[in-house]
């Protein structure tokens, strides 16, 4: 099966409590397709780079069987650049710059052989840019997964319900489903943003895991305590692509798959979190990832008796 991951492939510069980084590899396409290439193995990916952006990085994703046609690189400009600041918790962060750069000008096209693809996964963009990729795909995806945050439902909350009917899935954190729902309740929040389109929602908890929804079907997958964590930006990106790589290895997007792969998504996220920008991601090995799937499994691996 075939998958398409469209985003921001960038740069950053972080700090955090426990260090910092002037200018490292970033991006939403970034962090999935390092992510998913671990089980989908036909990936396309649609994005925008400027002429700084290292071919070196570009190869290596390549080398992971990531095809590169679709990401358009204008010479004469730079790429996205954002810079932020992460508070003791790891949850709140403050942006300090943030440069749109040829991100400013981003209207993907989709190359002809990226058409057909089954599995879609559309990362943090304006709406908009979501609704034409959607629109240029000749035929329906099997499985379209969304991510989006409060920016957007703050300046272009009209064109984000448009885009909301053509997803399946929407992957948003606790505070995004709360604002978008008008619903303290988790639960209310999910059914809420189901009448809205997506039939599956995926609420991010950060360090108290991920709940899934479908109908009245509801799954929570743990969080792995770690002792380490040094970045956690690219985390919802890298949970987005193991969540879909899997399903694309799989070829199911059954709830009881979606469970699976919701693990898979969290294990992936939590080896990102364990070194600045995607680097831990390009370090790994299928044995890591089993063991590291066999300790969230033992998480919530228990037997009642008498």
């Amino acid at each position: 099966m075939s998958l398409l991951v469209v985003g921001t492939m960038a740069f950053d510069a972080l700090e955090t409590p426990f260090g910092k980084v002037d200018r490292i590899i970033g991006g939403s396409a970034t962090y999935a397709a390092w992510a998913a290439s671990y089980f989908a193995k036909n990936i396309s990916q649609v994005s925008i780079v400027g002429g700084d952006f290292p071919q070196a990085e570009m190869d290596a994703l390549t080398n992971r069987g990531v095809s590169m046609e679709g990401v358009e690189v204008v010479a004469d400009e730079k790429s996205f650049f954002w810079s932020g600041r992460y508070h003791m918790d790891m949850n709140t962060r403050d942006t300090l710059v943030t440069e749109l750069n040829v991100l400013e000008r981003f209207d993907p096209k989709i190359p002809d052989s990226y058409q057909g693809a089954k599995y879609v996964m559309l990362g943090n963009l304006s709406p908009s840019v979501q609704i034409s990729v959607l629109d240029q795909l000749k035929e329906k995806p099997k499985l379209v997964i969304m991510d989006t945050m409060n920016f957007w439902m703050d300046i272009a909350l009209d064109e984000l319900k448009k885009a909301l009917t053509k997803v399946d899935l929407l992957m948003v954190n606790d505070s995004e489903a709360r604002q978008l729902s008008g619903e303290y309740s988790l639960v209310k929040a999910a059914k809420k943003i189901q009448s809205m389109g997506p039939k599956y929602i995926i609420i991010k908890k950060g360090e108290h895991g991920a709940l899934l929804f479908h109908g009245d079907n509801v799954f929570s997958a743990p969080a792995l305590p770690l002792e380490d964590v040094y970045d956690p930006t690219g985390a919802g990106d890298s949970f987005a692509g193991g969540f879909i790589g899997y399903l694309t290895r799989i070829d199911d997007i059954s709830f009881e798959a979606m469970k699976a792969a919701i693990i898979i998504g969290s294990a992936m996220a939590s080896f990102c979190v364990e070194k600045f920008g995607p680097t831990k991601l390009q370090e790994l090995n299928m044995d890591n990832i089993d063991a590291r799937v066999e300790e969230f499994v033992s998480l919530s691996n228990f037997e009642i008796r008498g």
